[in-house]
């Protein structure tokens, strides 16, 4: 098994996985990869707008949006990374890769879910479909393009993250601080650099073959990039609970930096002892002490936030 895991010249579909094809149409659309788009819900959270019924309703409507619209965008992706996949010892196995899904079935399915979410996004708000369009644009590019390019491949990653907080923004429409997209940005950064250190350390001497935009990488580059980001994001997320305007007065939303800290030390736990970090949607699901940190920390912000109307209800 491990000499056909391993195999660079393998280019031919494996056999596909035994499954129907409403399982492999679920497992294609990747609604793990759903929970990125939860940061669609900053805007609605840090704008104090959990009250309004309307701002609820338009923020879950852009949270489904951009699950279509992502889920169209990695059936593109896996389209374009075709050959690549079927060489690689996990990816081989995703629906079109290995043939539970056809090209032509893949193609219909991208095209379905944008003509029925971006008209959608429209009538929410022109701002909202722009950012959404930009959003799309951008994985595009990554795709097709910026994924092969040094550095930028990680921050184009980044963009994307950044993009959903901004659409969950403009959809109702508010005004999200600086500070909150900074942290975003490096939090997306910090995700995207232990992406690519655990894609290096898995496939070894063959990364190169597999995705050739490795071979610019090392694992002491990356380990630097890491260091520096989450350096970074704990202090710049630090100054935003104590210097954005739209907080309490009182600052109080610095209780919530000790969850930061014991997550991003948990992560960095996961990749450098359990040589884990390929996947953060997943990983964010499996591991129990991330799982429970990240909640704490949403619970966290919310009570801070909205003391007041809980202490008057």
């Amino acid at each position: 098994m491990s000499t056909i895991e391993r195999s660079p010249i393998r280019t031919e579909p494996p056999e596909p996985l035994r499954t129907n094809t409403a399982t492999a149409l679920l497992r294609e659309l990747r609604p793990k990869q759903w929970t990125k788009n939860l940061l669609v819900l900053a805007g609605l959270v840090f704008s104090y707008n959990l009250r309004e019924s309307g701002a609820i309703w338009k923020t879950f409507a852009a949270f489904l949006i951009f699950c279509a619209v992502s889920s169209a965008s990695y059936v593109i992706n896996d389209l374009a990374d075709l050959e690549q996949d079927r060489r690689h010892p996990r990816k081989r196995l995703r629906p079109i890769a290995s043939g539970a899904i056809s090209e032509a079935t893949g193609w219909a399915i991208a095209a379905v879910l944008l003509l029925v979410s971006l008209p959608v996004a429209w009538v929410l708000s022109p701002t909202f479909f722009g950012v959404v369009v930009v959003y799309f644009s951008i994985v595009q590019m990554y795709s097709y393009r910026l994924k092969h390019v040094v550095l930028l491949d990680v921050f184009a990653i980044a963009a994307g993250f950044v993009l959903r907080a901004v659409a969950g923004a403009v959809v109702i429409p508010v005004r999200l601080s600086p500070w909150l997209l900074l942290c975003t940005m490096l939090a997306a950064l910090f995700l995207a650099l232990a992406k690519r250190r655990h894609e290096l350390v898995l496939l070894e001497e063959g990364a190169a073959s597999h995705r050739r935009i490795l071979d610019e990488y090392s694992t002491l580059f990356l380990d630097q990039m890491i260091v520096t980001v989450t350096s970074a994001t704990v202090i710049a997320y630090s100054i935003y609970t104590f210097s954005a305007g739209t907080l309490p007065d009182d600052q109080s939303m610095m209780l919530t930096i000790p969850f930061v800290l014991y997550g991003l030390f948990r992560y960095l736990y996961l990749i450098y002892q359990r040589n884990e970090g390929g996947s953060p949607e997943t990983l964010l699901l499996r591991d129990v002490p991330l799982l429970i940190t990240v909640l704490l920390w949403g619970l966290s912000v919310v009570l801070v936030l909205y003391r007041p109307w809980f202490l008057l209800s």
